[in-house]
């Protein structure tokens, strides 16, 4: 690493430091094993922001790796950490409380012995979970039972309510709400609402295949997805319509971290067949503690004209869209869509720089984007009214938006 650098940039993987997050220093980080960091840590908006993420990458901490036990602290308080180890980041993260306006906080860093690993709180979960012991038989999964796994390539045999793949997909989670997608030609995202803060995924699906569509302790499927993009579904924009990744050559799922303050999930679509020819997609779905956002980035193997996400249309809910100067915008849904006919708001967050327009199609709201960097990053997020403190307006669901928007175009700033 050059010594006289005077800015690092280093990536933001979770909801709150989305973006970028820049690392100023006097000189370099020792190429030895750090044994303890001083950080300062600074919210540059006008408003308290909360349970912000912090991802500090190994090309920023030489000496840093996995294998590594840092404890870190805000002044005297000890904050849940991890170690991240994805295709495309590999680096320490941690989110913090809360950080009020224009206020800087001090962080540490400290190394501990290897056998000092700390157990902390679980605040998100990962999960992907099939059955075994049983067979398949004319394209369902007879007999056996669920075991959670790593990663997964998907039988040809499988579709649709073939019942072999619990809640039919991989689910992810904060301590405000869940998701899921099927893995499956339907490629669609879902929403768990939760009535609690605990992590709840391990439990859905166990007592009855499709049981998560009543109301339980926990709370329950709050999404019709349908036909429709549901929340934030992979599609592109094809004749008018927006066409999920529906005709693939085949389906592989990873669960790449199931952490207490971060979780993600690796998908590979390969072969997904296009009017323009055949493309791979990667898709890595990611949610840190306290926050509603999912991140997505995919990468595709092959430019794909009209990249497309959006949001099911529903006559209950009220579309609106973000008015601001900031880079980043989202289109939004809110009313009584949530199956149990009460408030649920739902919504996609994107780059504005790459979109190209905001349409429709029977079935969904629509966000069609250039595709020209065969990359998009995007966020979804929904807000239940019967999570615990849960946002229950309109009014509430716009301003909660409109925080997001700010804190994606100005992330916490980290110097040493």
């Amino acid at each position: 690493m050059n010594p006289r650098y005077q800015r690092i940039v280093s990536r933001a993987l979770c909801a709150g430091v989305y973006s970028l997050v820049v690392l100023q220093a006097e000189g370099a980080f020792s190429q030895q094993a750090v044994k303890e960091v001083s950080l300062v840590l600074t919210n540059p908006t006008d408003l308290p922001r909360e349970h912000g993420m912090v991802t500090l990458s190994s090309d920023i901490l030489p000496g840093i790796s996995k294998d590594s036990v840092f404890v870190v602290y805000q002044d005297d308080l000890e904050l849940p950490s991890q170690w991240i180890s994805e295709p495309s980041f590999q680096g320490l993260g941690f989110v913090v409380p809360i950080i009020n306006s224009a206020q800087s906080v001090d962080i540490r860093l400290r190394a501990f012995a290897k056998d000092a690993k700390k157990n902390y709180p679980k605040r998100t979960q990962a999960e992907l979970s099939h059955k075994v012991g049983g067979h398949f038989e004319n394209r369902e999964y007879i007999g056996g039972h669920f075991v959670n796994v790593d990663s997964l390539h998907v039988p040809k045999e499988h579709t649709d309510h073939s019942w072999f793949i619990r809640y039919e997909g991989p689910g992810w989670e904060s301590d405000l709400v869940g998701y899921r997608f099927y893995l499956d030609w339907r490629n669609g995202i879902d929403v768990f609402g939760k009535k609690v803060k605990r992590p709840v995924l391990q439990d859905v699906g166990q007592d009855g295949f499709d049981s998560y569509h009543e109301p339980a302790e926990w709370g329950m499927d709050v999404l019709k997805v349908g036909k429709t993009l549901g929340l934030g579904s992979i599609a592109v924009w094809e004749n008018g319509q927006a066409r999920r990744v529906d005709e693939t050559d085949s389906l592989y799922a990873e669960i790449t971290e199931n952490g207490p303050v971060y979780s993600s999930v690796l998908t590979n679509y390969y072969g997904w067949n296009l009017q323009g020819g055949k493309t791979d997609i990667r898709s890595q779905i990611s949610i840190h503690a306290g926050t509603r956002l999912s991140k997505i980035q995919l990468t595709s193997s092959a430019p794909i004209q009209n990249f497309a996400t959006g949001l099911i249309k529903d006559p209950k809910a009220e579309l609106f869209k973000s008015n601001s100067d900031l880079p980043f915008g989202y289109i939004a849904t809110y009313g009584k869509q949530s199956l149990a006919d009460d408030n649920l708001g739902i919504a996609v967050i994107f780059p504005k720089a790459e979109l190209l327009e905001l349409t429709e199609d029977t079935l969904s709201h629509v966000a069609v984007f250039t595709g020209e960097k065969k990359t998009l990053t995007y966020y979804i997020l929904a807000a239940w009214e019967q999570e615990p403190g849960g946002i229950r307006s309109k009014e509430e669901f716009e301003k909660y938006l409109n925080q997001q928007l700010l804190e994606l175009s100005y992330p916490l700033e980290v110097k040493r």
